[in-house]
């Protein structure tokens, strides 16, 4: 008998405090020592978990998300990395689509490299303008996890409908993927509850090259229909100096340092376009180097900030 007074003490005790695990839960699921491949195979994700990471294992190094390493860039968060994925997973299970694909089965079949595309979207306020952002990867690859999610979990804690854009490597077939992108989310805009009035391109590294490319010539250019341009571009650290005179309004940030895209080439294409009449903001941070990121820690730090305030102002002109 006192056996099972004990046993039924137990029980008492474990329905009354059952939040030992699933406080865990809530919390997130994820931590700076969960294993890369546990995110990339959790079934909450799907067959598209193996591209929240770059497909080619190649680009990144390390087992666990606080380890990760990515190809050109420099101060990866792990805290951001964490909250990241955690914030996918409990989107995920809580029966929100945080990923859309822009290709049909039938021209993935066609062209099996478009298997590797896709959208991931984080959720602002229903009716809010979309950003598309781009990470850059020396069109080699893909470098969401520093260089795009960040930037659009940053937006959609903002308000706004931010998307992390997945494409194949190689500049022309990225900029195919993105204009296939702005097409896809204009013609889902009810589903997606998007306003397509005062979108903006981000992007950085190659992905900036995508977002001023686009920002450019539109879809149309690249084999898709024709729609508006993006009211901002917003680039980061990149060699790009091709332009119109017809531009967006672009917002430039880039480190004094940086080896890859030097400062003083994105100045003159910024200093290019404002001769033209197109309004601009540059940033050069002194000491830093290529691939910062959002710049946690660093004399970047809060530039987004800047950013989607150059962005906001255009939208209220």
């Amino acid at each position: 008998m006192k056996k099972q007074l004990i046993m039924l003490a137990l029980c008492c005790i474990c329905l009354a405090y059952p939040v030992v695990g699933g406080a865990q839960e809530e919390a997130g699921a994820y931590t700076v020592d969960t294993p890369i491949d546990t995110v990339i195979h959790d079934p909450v994700f799907g067959d598209y978990g193996r591209l929240i990471f770059p497909v080619d294992s190649m680009y990144y190094s390390g087992d666990t998300l606080g380890t990760l390493g990515l190809t050109w860039y420099h101060h990866i968060d792990p805290d951001m990395t964490v909250e990241i994925v955690n914030t996918m997973r409990s989107r995920a299970q809580a029966g929100e689509t945080i990923f859309y694909d822009i290709y049909t089965d039938e021209e993935k079949a066609e062209d099996p490299e478009k298997e590797n595309t896709g959208l991931f979207f984080f959720r602002g306020e229903p009716g809010a303008e979309f950003a598309i952002c781009n990470a850059g990867g020396g069109f080699a690859y893909v470098g969401a996890m520093h260089d795009s999610f960040p930037h659009a979990l940053t937006l959609s804690q903002k308000g706004y409908n931010a998307f992390a854009m997945i494409y194949r490597p190689g500049a022309q077939t990225a900029c195919e993927d993105l204009a296939r992108a702005i097409g896809f989310i204009f013609e889902h805009a009810g589903e997606l509850q998007v306003s397509t009035e005062n979108y903006s391109l981000w992007g950085g590294s190659a992905g900036a090259r995508m977002a001023a490319w686009l920002g450019s010539y539109g879809p149309g250019y690249f084999g898709e229909a024709e729609l508006p341009q993006p009211s901002a571009v917003i680039m980061q650290y990149t060699g790009h100096s091709e332009y119109t005179e017809n531009d967006p309004p672009t917002y430039a940030c880039v480190g004094s340092d940086d080896g890859i895209a030097s400062w003083r080439t994105m100045e003159r294409r910024i200093n290019a376009l404002s001769a033209l009449g197109i309004d601009t903001e540059f940033h050069v941070y002194e000491g830093l180097g290529h691939g910062f990121g959002l710049g946690t820690g660093t004399v970047a730090e809060g530039w987004i900030d800047d950013a989607i305030a150059f962005w906001e102002r255009e939208m209220n002109k």
